[in-house]
C-alpha cells in the first residue's frame, strides 16, 4: 500500500515513470538515463567501471505499471480505483529494504527451516520467521533479508533465531551454547 499513493501523487506532479521507479528505490537512473536495477551490481561495474550497470525485469516491471497507471489517469479512472488495482500489484514487487511480502493466509503451510550447527538441528517453524505486521490491514513479511557480501552466503542469527532459542556466549571459552526458549 505504500507505492499506490506515491506513484500517483508524483505522477500528478508530472515525475517521469523512469524517475518515479528511482524514487522508489527499486531501480537506479545511469547516466544515460536509463533504468538499472539499484541492487545488482556486474562484473564490469565492479572490475572496470565501464558499466553502468544491470537492466533487470523488475525495473521494466516498475516503469511498466508506473506507465499504465498514467494512461488511467489519462483516461479519468477514479484514484481509489487505480489505488486498490496497484496496491494488490505493488505489494507483489520487492521491497527495497530486501523484505519479501508473503500472503497471510499461507503460513500454515510453509516450510520448517532447519540450521545445522556443530551437527545438531535447529528448526524454525513459519510462526517463527513470518512476522504479521499490524496496521489498518495485517500485513505478513519474511523475517529473512536478503544480504549481498562477499564472499559467499551469510546468515546472521539474528532476533528470529534467537527468539526460538535461548542462546549464550561464552567469551571466555570463546563457544555459543543454545536451548530452546520456553
Amino acid at each position: 500500500s505504500q507505492y499506490g499513493d506515491l506513484i500517483a501523487d508524483l505522477l500528478t506532479q508530472q515525475v517521469t515513470p523512469k524517475k518515479i521507479c528511482s524514487q522508489l528505490g527499486l531501480c537506479s537512473l545511469s547516466s544515460s538515463g536509463t533504468l538499472v536495477s539499484s541492487k545488482i551490481m556486474s562484473v564490469l561495474d565492479r572490475h572496470h567501471k565501464s558499466s553502468e550497470g544491470i537492466h533487470d525485469t523488475g525495473c521494466s516491471l516498475c516503469e511498466m505499471t508506473v506507465i499504465w497507471i498514467q494512461n488511467q489517469l489519462v483516461a479519468n479512472r477514479s484514484k481509489e480505483e487505480i489505488k486498490t488495482y496497484i496496491n494488490n500489484l505493488c505489494e507483489r514487487f520487492p521491497s527495497p529494504n530486501g523484505e519479501a511480502v508473503v500472503d497471510c493466509g499461507q503460513i500454515s503451510s510453509m516450510p520448517i527451516v532447519s540450521f545445522t550447527i556443530g551437527e545438531q538441528k535447529f528448526h524454525l517453524s513459519p510462526e517463527h520467521y513470518i512476522l504479521q505486521v499490524k496496521g489498518i490491514e495485517a500485513h505478513c513479511i519474511s523475517a529473512f533479508t536478503g544480504l549481498d557480501v562477499a564472499p559467499g552466503p551469510l546468515w546472521i542469527l539474528g532476533d528470529v533465531f534467537m527468539g526460538a532459542y535461548h542462546t549464550v556466549f561464552d567469551f571466555g571459552n570463546t563457544r555459543v551454547g543454545f536451548a530452546e526458549a520456553a
